[in-house]
């Protein structure tokens, strides 16, 4: 057995564990989620739009993450909705920004590993790059949009507004203290190559493999922002209209 093979079952022994049924539903989702991303990018390879593909995939992912890992119809809801609408408007953003940074395709640190290959694949870097920073976000847009549905859910959206507006800052702190850890710990490598090397600031800033990743963790970063006031307004426009029809 692999270390690979080994750490999914771990994972699966001790989702079931500790969440029982719930677990095996969120590990369930984790397959489908990566059966989406290897259909994506065969489909992308195939010569479809990669910035499609990536969003009709973001949709099914976060189907898949929000309704199998909460069965509340009341917070898996309006959770979705406010993904979706996030996730949109992250679309157009991405689009924007990667245009005009011009941070696609492989930087000169690369060229060792690309010696002898084939760059020439016949899709835009750009496109990679866009759909490739859209789909990093929908993680963090449903662990945002579930937490702060959750949440409102305990509570009374028009006389709880103070603890909602303060549940939803801990929701982004945390959240962006998650995402820019995991930039630095995963790209400590590249920091001690610009420090041996002696890389002035200024070319640090302008690093093509430093930018994109920077650009994909900001990217999330502002998906997170977004979706807790979405999720607050599809919630309360939800609980509104509710109320309108009982009434």
């Amino acid at each position: 057995m692999n270390g690979m093979l080994l750490l999914i079952v771990t994972l699966l022994v001790l989702l079931v564990a500790v969440g029982g049924r719930r677990g095996l539903s969120i590990f369930m989702s984790l397959l489908l989620n990566t059966l989406v991303l290897f259909i994506s990018v065969v489909l992308m390879a195939g010569g479809f739009s990669p910035v499609w593909v990536a969003a009709i995939a973001g949709m099914l992912i976060l189907a898949a993450t929000i309704f199998l890992t909460n069965s509340n119809m009341d917070v898996a809801g309006p959770a979705f909705v406010a993904a979706i609408i996030v996730m949109l408007g992250m679309l157009a953003l991405v689009f924007v920004v990667v245009v005009h940074s011009h941070a696609a395709g492989f930087g000169a640190e690369d060229s060792e590993d690309l010696e002898g290959l084939e760059v020439t694949i016949g899709i835009r870097f750009q496109q990679i790059m866009m759909a490739a920073s859209l789909l990093s976000t929908l993680g963090a847009i449903a662990e945002a949009a579930i937490a702060v549905s959750a949440g409102i859910n305990e509570l009374d959206v028009e006389r709880d507004h103070e603890g909602i507006v303060q549940m939803g800052r801990e929701i982004i702190g945390t959240a962006i203290n998650t995402l820019f850890f995991g930039f630095f710990g995963g790209f400590a490598g590249l920091f001690v190559w610009f420090t041996q090397l002696k890389y002035p600031l200024w070319e640090v800033f302008n690093n093509k493999i430093f930018v994109a990743e920077l650009l994909t963790v900001l990217f999330s970063v502002i998906a997170v922002i977004l979706t807790v006031p979405v999720t607050t307004w599809v919630v309360g426009h939800r609980a509104r209209a509710g109320r309108e029809q009982k009434g």
